[in-house]
C-alpha cells in the first residue's frame, strides 16, 4: 500500500490518460510502475524567490513500485542537463535502466509522465513497434538535444513484455520532489534494494463450484 494516504503508482495510473491508446479505467493493470521527472536549473541554478527550488542544479527523480503498491526503489540523482526536455528523457531513461535490472523480460509496464510530449512519443512507438493493428495519430517527433537518450528508451520499450505511458500532471508526480530538490532527498538513494517481481497468479488451485462448495464440500 501507499504510504501516508498517499495514492499507489497503479492508482494514478488508472486515472490518467493515456495518448493515443485506450485505456478504460482498472482494465490494464501492469507488473510495474514508473513515475518519472527530471528538473533544469539555467545557469547552474536560480535564488529567485518565486522559484519552486533554490537546487544549484537540476536533477533527476525516478519511484517504481509493483502492482500492489510496494515500492522498489527512488532516485533522487543531481544533473545538469542544457534543458528540460533533455531532463525529462534522461529521467525516463534512467528508470527504465533500473527497472530493466529489476524485472523479467516478459513484464508489464505503466509510465506516468508529465512531460505531454514524451508521453505521447512513448505510446506512438508502442503502437508503431509492438504490432499493433493501430497507427500512431502521428510520428513520433524527438527535440534533438535529447541526443541518445530516445534510442535508449526505445531499446527498453522494445525489450519489456508491454508498456503504456500515461500522462499525468507535475503536482500529482511522485518523482517532481525528487527531480526538483535532490539535495534534500539524497538519502533516497541509501534505501536498500528491492528486487520485488509481482506473485504469479495460481493457476492450479482448484476451488470447487459455488454450488458444491456451499453445501461444505466436493461430495455430497
Amino acid at each position: 500500500m501507499a504510504a501516508y494516504g498517499r495514492p499507489s503508482l497503479r492508482d494514478l495510473f488508472d486515472e490518467s490518460p493515456t495518448p493515443h491508446i485506450a485505456h478504460p479505467p482498472r482494465s490494464h493493470h501492469r507488473d510495474f510502475y514508473i513515475a518519472t521527472d527530471g528538473s533544469f536549473r539555467p545557469h547552474g541554478g536560480t535564488t529567485s524567490p518565486d522559484s519552486e527550488s533554490d537546487s544549484p542544479t537540476g536533477g533527476l527523480g525516478v519511484v517504481i513500485e509493483t502492482l500492489d503498491g510496494e515500492r522498489v526503489v527512488r532516485l533522487s540523482v543531481p544533473d545538469t542537463c542544457p534543458d528540460n526536455n533533455v531532463a525529462e528523457y534522461r529521467a525516463l531513461h534512467l528508470g527504465l535502466d533500473v527497472l530493466a535490472r529489476r524485472a523479467p523480460p516478459n513484464a508489464r509496464v505503466g509510465l506516468l509522465i508529465d512531460h505531454d510530449q514524451l508521453a505521447e512519443n512513448v505510446n506512438a512507438e508502442v503502437l508503431a513497434s509492438h504490432g499493433s493493428a493501430y497507427e500512431p495519430p502521428h510520428s513520433v517527433s524527438v527535440p534533438p538535444s535529447t541526443g541518445l537518450h530516445w534510442r535508449g528508451i526505445q531499446a527498453r520499450i522494445n525489450g519489456f513484455g508491454e508498456v503504456r505511458a500515461a500522462r499525468i500532471s507535475g503536482d500529482r508526480n511522485p518523482a517532481h520532489p525528487l527531480a526538483n530538490t535532490p539535495e534534500e532527498y539524497a538519502h533516497v538513494n541509501t534505501e536498500p534494494d528491492r528486487c520485488v517481481l509481482p506473485d504469479a497468479p495460481t493457476v492450479n488451485e482448484r476451488v470447487p463450484p459455488p454450488s458444491r462448495a456451499e453445501r461444505g464440500g466436493v461430495s455430497d
